[in-house]
């Protein structure tokens, strides 16, 4: 017997039923249960809940990627960088920025009131989508107005051959 797709589908009241007639209500948990099951209460707001130590964590760098016909582009910001303190290196496909952002500083400094800008360390680390040419003369890195412009041939792909079935 051929059966319509209506007759696989649940109506509104049975899925209503499905999901909420056996539901039990959510426990309550008081505030000794949660130390007991180490459950975090929001911290105060002048108590380091270990989000503003990021020593170990160096900044990611963010990246456009795309394609011409003949080449792969990857742009970054890197508005306050020297030329001095970025590491550009490229092996197997896989790209690698990284560097030293200095200048956010300031010893006379008593209190912050908004820190957003980031400063220090940085890293991306990126898996070509495409095959490219690695040897000098064909990656063409610039720094200009604040963004890193790493240019790549892209390697020429064969064909896909077809094989033929015996």
């Amino acid at each position: 017997m051929a059966r319509t797709n209506d007759a696989d589908m649940l109506m509104e009241d049975d899925l209503a039923r499905a999901f909420l007639d056996d539901a039990e209500p959510a426990p309550v948990i008081d505030r000794n249960e949660k130390a007991i099951l180490n459950v975090d209460e929001p911290s105060d707001p002048g108590v380091n809940d270990g989000w503003e130590d990021t020593d170990d964590f160096p900044g990611q760098l963010a990246v456009d990627v795309y394609e011409t016909a003949d080449k792969l582009v990857v742009k970054a910001r890197t508005a306050g960088i020297s030329k001095s303190d970025l590491n550009v290196t490229i092996s197997d496909n896989i790209l690698t920025i990284s560097g030293i952002l200095s200048g956010g500083e300031d010893e006379n400094t008593t209190a912050w009131h908004i820190q957003e800008c980031y400063w220090g360390e940085f890293s991306r680390t990126i898996a070509l989508p495409v095959p490219v040419k690695e040897e000098e003369g064909t990656v063409k890195a610039e720094l200009k107005d604040g963004v890193l412009t790493i240019s790549f041939e892209k390697e020429q792909q064969d064909a896909p051959k077809k094989i033929a079935i015996q």
